[in-house]
């Protein structure tokens, strides 16, 4: 375990593996081992019918911080794939060199 991974802070996101649609974050904690740990318990209380549903869990690293309100969190790391994607699509506007 590094340094970076005591002290990240990481996102617990809810999303459905069958429609990918994404339920957004759960929790935001402090330190790989919490964030996996966290991630476990939400997975031994899930139930069997949501879990049949396609409904899992994951973690991604955030720069929000530990404690951060799920709704405002998921706003936030919505409007960040919203930027990000928008860079992209400027970035492959670039013009044809004709052949």
């Amino acid at each position: 375990m590094t340094r970076d991974d005591l002290t990240s802070t990481y996102a617990i996101i809810r999303h459905n593996i069958r429609t990918y649609r994404s339920a957004g974050v759960v929790e935001v904690v402090k330190g790989k081992l919490r964030a996996e740990s966290t991630l476990r318990k939400l997975e031994t209380w899930q139930d069997s019918t949501d879990h049949h549903e396609g409904w899992r869990y994951f973690i991604e690293r955030s720069h929000l911080k530990a404690g951060t309100d799920p709704r405002d969190a998921t706003r936030h790391r919505q409007a960040e794939f919203e930027r990000q994607e928008s860079e992209g699509l400027r970035k492959k506007k670039t013009p044809i060199a004709p052949a």
